[in-house]
C-alpha cells in the first residue's frame, strides 16, 4: 500500500471513530441516553415509593429492555431539584410525575412540559393539553382512637380538641397545597380557618404521613392527611379513625407529562401511556393509591364519600399569593 492510500485510510478511521463516537453520546441536559433514546429514561416524582416501584417494575416487565431511571422526592425537593437543574444547564428528566395539578402548571408555564399527552380514557376533568391526571389523593381527617371524629372540617376548630390538631406543610406536600386552595377558596373556610386552627393551638408538621404518626401515637387528637396513609396506618394496627369531613375530601389528581425536550424518547412516552392505561392504572390501585380510570376499583372509600376539588386553574394564577398568607399564619419556606 502506498503512503498516500495509507494516509487516507488513517484519516477515513479517524472520522468513523469520531462519528460512531458522536452517536454513542448521553446527550444533552435533560436527557437519559439521548432524547431519542428508545431504551431508557429519566422519571422526575414525588409519588411514594410503595406505589412508583410497583409502577416500573410492571413496566419494565411488559417493555423488555426498557429502563427508568428514578428521581424520587417530596414536591418541594422536586421543585427544588428542578430549579437547580435549569441554573445548571436544562431540565434532566424526561418525564416527571407530580402529585398536584397546581405544581405541573408550573412547569407548564416555565416551559419545560407539555404539548403531548398518550391517548387514554381517562376523563377530562383529570387532563389538559400538557398533562394527565393518574392517581388520586383523598384529604381526610384521621383521629386517634376513642377521639370523636369531626363530621365536618370545621369542628376541627372546636374546643373539644384542645387545638390539638396536626396539617401538614403546603410548602412541602402537594395534597396540602391542594387542600389549602380548596379551604381558601371557599367562602365558608377561607384563610380564616388555618388561623383558627393556629389560634387554638394547631400544629404544622411537614408530610401528611408525619400528622398520622402523630395523631397514632397520641401526640395530636386530630389531624388533616391523605386517605392511603390513613387506610394503611389503620391496617397495620394503629389506633386510628378515619373520616371524610362534609363537606367533602378534598381531591388532588396526580398529573404526568413528558418534557419537552424528550419529544422524540420512546421509552418516555411508553411510561406515560402506560401508566394511564387500564394495565397501568390497575397496579397504581393494587399498590394502594387511587386510579382516575373509571372502572379500576381502588383502595378504601366509602360509599357515601362526598368528594369536593377547587378550580385549579383559577387557583394557579393566585397560589403564591394564597401560599404567602397561609406562610404568615403557620410559617414556612
Amino acid at each position: 500500500m502506498g503512503t498516500t492510500r495509507k494516509v487516507w485510510v488513517s484519516i477515513l478511521a479517524v472520522l468513523l471513530l469520531a462519528v460512531a463516537g458522536c452517536g454513542s453520546g448521553t446527550g444533552g441536559p435533560g436527557t437519559a441516553g439521548g432524547s431519542g433514546s428508545a431504551k431508557s429514561f429519566t422519571l422526575y416524582t414525588c409519588v411514594s415509593d410503595t406505589t412508583i416501584n410497583p409502577v416500573i417494575k410492571a413496566f419494565e416487565k411488559a417493555h423488555p429492555g426498557m429502563q427508568v431511571k428514578l428521581y424520587r422526592a417530596p414536591t418541594g425537593d422536586l421543585n427544588a431539584r428542578i430549579a437547580g437543574d435549569i441554573r445548571s444547564g436544562g431540565l434532566r428528566a424526561d418525564a416527571i410525575w407530580a402529585c398536584d395539578p397546581l405544581t405541573m402548571q408550573d412547569y407548564v408555564g416555565q416551559g419545560l412540559i407539555g404539548d403531548w399527552t398518550p391517548a387514554t380514557d381517562i376523563p377530562e376533568e383529570y387532563r389538559t393539553d400538557h398533562y394527565v391526571g393518574v392517581a388520586l389523593l383523598y384529604m381526610v381527617a384521621v383521629t386517634h382512637e376513642g377521639v370523636a371524629p369531626p363530621a365536618s372540617w370545621k369542628d376541627l376548630t372546636d374546643a373539644r380538641y384542645d387545638g390539638s390538631v396536626a396539617v401538614p406543610d403546603p410548602n412541602i406536600a402537594a395534597s396540602a397545597l391542594g387542600a389549602l386552595g380548596y379551604f381558601a377558596a371557599d367562602p365558608s373556610y377561607g384563610l380564616d380557618f388555618y388561623a383558627t386552627l393556629k389560634k387554638n393551638g394547631g400544629t404544622q408538621l411537614s408530610t401528611p404521613t408525619d400528622v398520622v404518626n402523630g395523631v397514632a401515637q397520641g401526640t395530636y387528637k386530630a389531624g388533616i392527611t391523605i386517605a392511603n396513609s390513613a387506610y394503611a396506618a389503620k391496617q397495620s394496627g394503629s389506633p386510628i379513625a378515619v373520616t371524610w369531613p362534609d363537606p367533602g375530601s378534598v381531591a388532588i389528581y396526580g398529573p404526568i407529562a413528558l418534557a419537552k425536550h424528550s419529544a422524540d424518547n420512546k421509552a418516555a412516552k411508553s411510561f406515560c401511556s402506560y401508566v394511564t392505561s387500564k394495565q397501568g392504572q390497575t397496579v397504581i390501585a393494587d399498590s394502594g393509591s387511587y386510579p382516575t380510570l373509571a372502572g379500576v376499583p381502588g383502595p378504601t372509600e366509602p360509599a357515601d364519600a362526598k368528594i369536593v376539588s377547587p378550580d385549579w386553574m383559577k387557583l394557579s394564577h393566585s397560589k403564591d399569593k394564597v401560599l404567602r398568607q397561609y406562610q404568615s399564619i403557620f410559617g414556612g419556606r
